[in-house]
């Protein structure tokens, strides 16, 4: 009987027609075949080597939700896909090794799909937009518009620039979120821990000493009794909360309810009406310089500033615009937008240049965002200490209080 060989996974770099170096990996019988192909792509090979991502401590782990493609995928595809463009690949030849060397798995199944519609006579654009889960409209549109101009190249390296920026900005924003939400965890399971296992113990010793505890202990020894069916309920609320949470948090009376509180949160509501903004001037700038028609800008930017309130904003100037009259003036009928920004667009669409004033403004908020981000991160990390080990130290304190009145007896 044949024996049927397993594929391997090869790390090659090759020199693409222009001869700029490009980097991947593809998967093969051997070496010879991985060579084959790339010089069936066009490509000068300059190094193949197996790979050792999976082999030992390196093995690929597919945890669930790997199957999504992130916007870091797709700001890599857009910045490589225009390098590849710009150097004269066709659009079908730039695809195929795309689709061939992206570490996301799910994007490189769907742009070989997008290879054969494209290969097929279908335009890239509208192959993209059957597939709004992957390629987001706002990607979508910006390609329509390079395809129609003829400017593919500059608008993937706009879209690249863009998602990179928006990659950057949700870093920060997880470095400010990450440590209070790491601490307050710590604090929880601490709690749960002294009351499930520390305090039955110095219950018992209690027990066999006799007398009237005090009333912290006594507290935490009637806590530490619940615990029994406490821990078990609170276990299924956090799970099925988190459950209900992720079905219904796009839903638009959710969203009207819940987004309005996230602005008035004390601190965080700023960080969180800066990132909007920064997002809204960005993601604006970057469609109306790749010559998407202002309407249609506005009606795909609504939908990706994070915040309903700034929504709603948006789709005012977009009836504005609609009536014929100016861009900036429903903006200032919402707290939402500063009237910094509002006077900067104000002079941007007096000048003809509202795409580079946008440009500045999320720059701006950028810069804004992570000054904010810095500050908070110093301030709350004393905080939080402060209050985990203020918990921790009045449990201990409680669970040694009869030891003290012993004490005092004794004396």
């Amino acid at each position: 009987m044949a024996t049927v060989t397993k594929a391997k996974t090869f790390d090659y770099s090759v020199r693409d027609r222009s001869g700029k170096l490009v980097s991947g990996t593809l998967e093969a019988t051997d070496q010879a075949a991985v060579l084959q192909r790339l010089k069936t792509m066009g490509l000068v090979p300059v190094s193949v080597n197996e790979s050792k991502a999976g082999q030992g401590l390196q093995m690929e782990i597919n945890l669930p939700g790997s199957g999504k493609v992130k916007m870091k995928d797709l700001a890599i595809m857009s910045r490589q896909f225009a390098t590849m463009v710009a150097s004269g690949l066709t659009l079908i030849r730039a695809l195929g090794i795309l689709a061939e060397q992206t570490e996301s798995k799910k994007l490189g199944q769907v742009l070989t799909e997008v290879r054969g519609e494209v290969e097929a006579g279908a335009a890239l654009s509208t192959s993209m937009a059957k597939r709004p889960r992957v390629f987001p409209p706002l990607m979508t549109n910006m390609i329509r518009a390079g395809e129609v101009g003829g400017f593919l190249d500059g608008v993937l390296l706009r879209i690249a620039a863009n998602y990179e920026s928006e990659v950057k900005l949700r870093g920060k924003i997880k470095s400010a979120m990450t440590y209070p939400v790491v601490v307050l965890i710590m604090a929880v399971l601490a709690v749960f821990g002294m009351l499930m296992f520390v305090v039955p113990v110095f219950k018992e010793m209690f027990s066999s000493l006799g007398g009237t505890l005090p009333g912290p202990t006594l507290v935490l020894v009637f806590l530490s009794e619940q615990m029994v069916w406490v821990a078990p309920l609170v276990v299924v609320l956090v799970v099925s909360s988190g459950f209900v949470w992720t079905r219904i948090k796009n839903r638009d009376d959710v969203r009207g309810f819940v987004d309005p509180l996230k602005l008035k949160i004390p601190v965080f509501g700023m960080l969180f009406q800066k990132v909007a903004l920064s997002r809204f001037a960005r993601n604006m700038s970057t469609m109306l310089a790749a010559g998407v028609p202002i309407l249609q800008a506005l009606d795909i930017v609504a939908e990706t500033t994070g915040n309903i309130t700034l929504t709603r904003g948006i789709r005012d100037v977009q009836e504005s615009v609609r009536n014929g009259e100016s861009l900036t003036g429903p903006l200032s009928k919402h707290k939402v937008f500063p009237s910094m920004m509002v006077q900067m667009m104000a002079v941007g669409e007096d000048t003809g240049a509202i795409d580079a004033m946008l440009e500045k403004i999320s720059e701006f908020y950028d810069d804004e965002v992570e000054t904010m981000t810095e500050s908070l991160t110093a301030l709350l990390e004393p905080l939080m200490i402060a209050v985990l080990g203020g918990i921790i130290g009045s449990m201990v304190i409680a669970l040694y209080m009869p030891m003290f009145k012993i004490m005092d007896q004794i004396k």
